[in-house]
């Protein structure tokens, strides 16, 4: 049986991709890592984990996999983001009536904050 580990992004700096996804999502260092890789982990212990590479390769301008963060008070959440450093993506796939607003981390790399709807 297999089971997902972590969602692994590569980025430029692996010192500030660790301080912008801290601030955004509270996620702490599992491990001590260095300049070439880290391990994040929710601070409650509970949650998908986070690792960050370092990569030379540049974001791509429509990933194939992405990270959706869901969001009780989407406007809230984006404005937030922005302030720690993200930016928003002129994006040319939104549906009609999106749900979702994409925005990229300091290292270009595409995320969407989702209206979380609960049923």
């Amino acid at each position: 049986m297999l089971t997902l580990g972590s969602t692994v992004l590569g980025v430029n700096d692996v010192t500030r991709a660790t301080a912008f996804w801290h601030a955004a999502l509270g996620y702490v260092p599992r491990e001590p890592g260095d300049e070439t890789w880290i391990i994040l982990v929710p601070a409650s212990g509970q949650g998908a984990q986070l690792a960050l590479m370092l990569s030379e390769t540049p974001a791509q301008d429509h990933p194939r996999i992405h990270l959706d963060l869901y969001a009780d008070n989407q406007q809230a959440e984006v404005e937030r983001l922005i302030s720690l450093g993200a930016s928003r993506v002129d994006w040319d796939l939104y549906p009609e009536d999106p749900d979702f607003v994409v925005l990229a981390d300091p290292d270009g790399n595409r995320f969407c904050v989702v209206a979380h709807n609960p049923q």
